[in-house]
């Protein structure tokens, strides 16, 4: 979005996509939307669910306005309930989360005490209750609430926006059985069972999760796109308690904020900055597989769509949402490669591939499993020698910054300034006082530190009871966990078995059944990959996982599972998954069963458990030792409070479907409008004429959105949609035989896009030795522009140095340096530009002469090719009327921190379509430079 003025233009998303590429089916995971609105990065969190939905709100629509403007079909999903083996993991978070949250107030509130008792400084507690995530949850409130807004939001954006023109939306919301993701691609596999199902659609799936690289993969379809947040480590946040930056709550000492430089109301605030977006393209990395997997030589023709299936397998042994992983496999010790390495050595012996379409050959995966069996001691005795090293080499490190580090730093209007500073030095007042105060801190640190063998008193002075025993060299360094296994000592199958199953390694018939387990699981979860949810009840019933070398006698274990299951209601998977905690999201009568010591299920809800570090170092990394939920019990003490639910619990606690949503401008409009006035009551087939191919069954909806009928907002903040013109119906996939195989191949008549990878990508660093770098956009053909060093000078020059002031380019950062107070005065020739770019207009408003930018240059000797800049007039980013002045991108009124001023948003990066118009030359770098864009 262009600003204008300090407003926010509006997007005209029905123009073509910017970056070059055409999506025809966007699919929303809800779930990795809702997560980072409840606790975002760089600005307040909702105060309330009400700010809550707007947030969700603008972040879909941020998500359009990078997107594809002109998707057919576009298909959310939030959370929804899961098969039994999800659940036991969702458990398990929720139970943690509960636990860590309370931990941390209390140990927030202990350090706050300490320090006020010792006279510290701390701003006053602000009150108010700690928003619980696990509320984002099927059958809660907030869930259904959830899903209102949505409704909502997709009429007004049928109604409004002219981008959704032609979009057909499906939404699936909480209370539709299955998980975001598995919904999907649900979704996708039947559609692509039509026989009229175009095999180059192009898909784009935004989400978070890292199997969506998996499914994707999964699906074999030639152009698939996941597009995801990027994700920045190690970003600095405040104290909680203090709310200055630079320390964590436990290192807080309660000490008075000091005034940083002129702006110093802005001296800890972060940059703010909109979250960008990552696209990943998995016929990218389908190039990359096919290099890797390709074999010469075996005894079976090779296709690569099957290695790509058994790929997608052997990552299930390093990790999944439903599985431990396997002890010897870590993914950050190279687990998939070493696994990829084995494969292509037995592969020869299998005498073909290990899956197909979904199902395993377990003869076949016993083979690979027995010759990582063979190297399991080994992978042991390497991981705990890298352990070591790791530890010798931080001991060093920490030994050598102790030793460089400075005997003193003079602190407040001494403290040292990082290079680059663009606030200008601030006068030294009193030096004297101050001077006195860093010799008495130098004295008291020279005191304590002089003789460290002797104990003081309370007064300061030495004690004369002896002295305190010197501490250990590595006394800084953080506590071990205590390793009880030693996995990488004899005998560490025997101590395996009896710390983690409390079982002798000798009972094989124990150990043959938690492998019997796990094989089913490896059998369910690809069967949940490629053709749906095998059984809503199985779940893998340990808290780990064998080794490999027990994958012995497989071949012949079933791996068939029972047909006709059900999924959990939503209530019920409410009392599955959540801690006593959060029982206030339940009915009164079914928390009572969660705290009640006379409950016949009391047993599933501990107020406290251990948690397992599993050879870990950090609590969020071990098992969460939680007891299994009895699906029998559960059900039988559920029985017994059913009759109390209201009419509205028992609504919430209903599954439900998924609806479809069309504008007035649809094809298909007039078909659903005339299935309502004609009442009829049967599933009808859709046509795929009027719906872009898409195939599947209409029933009338209860609770639609209907032409010339308001749509209430569910959001007091929000207007009703009094001239609403959009219309919904219930819509199901197309059904087939519970013994129906989708075939996991590239269908007939897909193109395979054309090659990306080049040949220096194969290498492990190119571009002559420096690391690689992504490529920007979706067309390899287009050379990126770039701005040499004396126009960053120039930037640096004209922009102005005070944190806080608007300046000409706030999207454009220049080189830290360049912005110094000790950059060198313009020359004569340079203070013309100012003037030269306080001419800009909106690109509509240009009148008179041809613009510098647009005059065709004069080619010369020597110059650069002149390149296509006239693909910026082609851009959807135009500015509008005047009547959307004072709303945000989406005709939302906008927050106050939305309209901060842009000049203090430092380090924001313009996203791969913003640019802005440069009607002056660069001598010596970019010549006739049209548009730059930062990446």
């Amino acid at each position: 979005a262009k600003e204008c003025n300090g407003v926010k233009v509006p997007i005209d998303t029905s123009k073509p996509n910017p970056n070059e590429v055409e999506f025809d089916n966007l699919y929303l995971d809800m779930n990795g939307i809702i997560h980072p609105c409840t606790h975002p990065e760089d600005k307040p969190a909702p105060k309330n669910e009400d700010e809550m939905m707007v947030a969700i709100f603008e972040y879909i629509d941020r998500i359009f306005n990078i997107d594809r403007r002109d998707c057919p079909d576009a298909e959310g999903d939030p959370a929804s309930p899961a098969p039994r083996a999800k659940m036991n993991q969702q458990r398990s978070r929720r139970f943690r989360a509960s636990k860590e949250g309370m931990e941390a107030a209390e140990e927030k509130q202990k350090i706050r005490q300490e320090i006020l008792a010792k006279g510290g400084f701390l701003p006053p507690e602000e009150v108010k209750e700690r928003f619980d995530s696990n509320c984002i949850t099927p059958g809660t409130e907030f869930m259904d609430n959830l899903a209102k807004c949505l409704r909502y939001y997709i009429a007004d954006r049928l109604n409004s926006d002219p981008g959704w023109k032609n979009l057909t939306v499906i939404l699936s919301d909480a209370s539709a059985p299955g998980e975001g993701e598995h919904k999907i691609m649900d979704y996708i596999r039947r559609q692509r069972a039509q026989p009229n199902h175009d095999p180059n659609t192009h898909h784009c799936l935004c989400g978070a999760d890292a199997d969506l690289i998996m499914l994707g993969l999964a699906t074999h379809e030639p152009n698939f796109t996941i597009i995801r947040e990027e994700f920045k480590p190690n970003k600095p946040k405040p104290c909680a308690l203090c709310n200055q930056m630079g320390h964590e709550v436990k290192d807080c000492q309660g000490l008075p904020r000091e005034k940083q430089g002129k702006h110093d109301q802005f001296a800890d605030t972060m940059p703010v900055s909109e979250q960008e977006f990552i696209f990943i393209r998995l016929c990218v990395l389908r190039e990359y597989l096919e290099r890797e997997l390709t074999m010469a030589s075996l005894p079976f023709t090779f296709d690569f769509e099957r290695s790509v299936d058994d790929w997608v397998f052997m990552c299930f042994f390093v990790g999944n949402d439903f599985l431990p992983h396997l002890p010897s496999l870590e993914i950050r010790e190279g687990a998939i490669d070493r696994l990829v390495n084995i494969y292509k050595n037995v592969v020869h012996k299998t005498g073909g591939y290990l899956t197909e379409s979904g199902f395993v050959n377990l003869q076949r995966v016993q083979m690979i499993m027995l010759a990582v069996g063979e190297v399991e001691d080994s992978i042991f005795k390497k991981r705990k020698d890298d352990d070591d090293n790791f530890k010798r080499r931080q001991k060093e490190k920490r030994k050598r910054l102790k030793r460089d580090q400075p005997s003193f730093i003079p602190g407040g209007q001494f403290s040292p300034q990082a290079l680059g500073n663009r606030s200008s030095p601030q006068a030294i007042c009193n030096p004297r006082q101050a001077a006195f105060e860093m010799r008495m801190h130098e004295r008291q640190n020279s005191t304590t530190s002089a003789s460290p063998n002797t104990s003081l008193t309370p007064d300061g002075s030495p004690s004369l009871g002896g002295g305190i025993k010197r501490k250990a060299e590595d006394s800084d360094s953080e506590p071990e966990p205590e390793d009880n296994i030693r996995l990488w000592e004899t005998g560490w199958k025997q101590r395996y078995y009896k710390n983690k199953f409390d079982v002798d390694a000798s009972d094989e018939k124990f150990r043959r059944k938690v492998v019997q387990s796990y094989v089913e699981g490896l059998c369910w979860v690809l069967r949940y990959y490629y053709q749906g949810c095998a059984s809503w009840n199985w779940y893998y019933p340990f808290h780990y996982a064998p080794f490999a070398s027990d994958f012995e006698g497989i071949a012949d274990m079933p791996s068939d599972f029972e047909k006709g299951s059900k999924p959990f209601k939503p209530l019920e998977q409410l009392m599955g998954v959540f801690p006593a905690a959060s029982g206030n999201f339940l009915p009164p009568t079914w928390r009572k069963l969660m705290t009640d010591p006379e409950s016949s299920i009391i047993d599933f809800y501990p107020e406290d458990f251990a948690i397992d570090l599993n050879g870990k170092k950090y609590a969020w990394q071990g098992v969460a030792l939680l007891p299994f939920v009895d699906e029998r019990r559960l059900r039988a003490a559920l029985e017994e409070v059913y009759p109390d639910l209201t009419p509205e619990e028992s609504r919430r606690n209903s599954l439900g479907g998924d609806v479809l949503f069309v504008g007035k401008h649809h094809p298909l409009c007039d078909f659903i409008v005339e299935q309502y006035k004609s009442k009829n009551t049967e599933a009808v087939d859709i046509p795929p004429e009027l719906c872009h191919g898409i195939q599947g069954k209409l029933t009338l909806n209860d609770n639609a959105v209907l032409p010339d009928q308001v749509v209430e907002s569910p959001v007091p903040m929000l207007r009703d949609l009094t001239q609403n013109s959009a219309v919904s119906i219930s819509f199901k996939d197309p059904q087939f035989a519970e013994d129906f195989v989708f075939k996991a191949t590239v269908l007939p008549g897909a193109k395979k896009p054309a090659p990306v990878l080049k040949p220096g990508d194969w290498e492990k660093t190119n571009n002559d030795g420096r690391p690689w770098r992504p490529q920007l956009g979706f067309n390899r053909d287009r050379k990126p522009v770039h701005l040499d060093q004396s126009a960053f000078r120039t930037l640096g020059h004209t922009m102005p140095r005070d944190r806080g002031m608007p300046g000409m380019y706030p999207n454009a950062v220049p080189l830290g340096a360049y912005g110094s107070p000790y950059a060198r005065p313009l020359m004569g020739s340079q203070q013309q530009i100012p003037k030269l770019l306080s001419n800009l207009r909106p690109q509509e408003s240009w009148r008179g002469p041809t613009p510098l930018f647009q005059q065709t240059p004069q080619r010369t000797a020597g110059t650069a090719p002149l390149l296509a800049w006239n693909r910026m007039l082609q851009s959807p980013n135009q500015f509008q009327p005047a009547q959307y002045q004072g709303l945000g991108p989406m005709a939302y009124p906008q927050r106050p921190e939305d309209r901060m001023d842009r000049g203090r948003q430092v380090g924001r990066r313009a996203g791969p379509q913003q640019g802005f118009p440069l009607p002056w030359l660069c001598r010596g770098s970019v010549a006739q430079a049209g548009v730059v864009s930062w990446f």
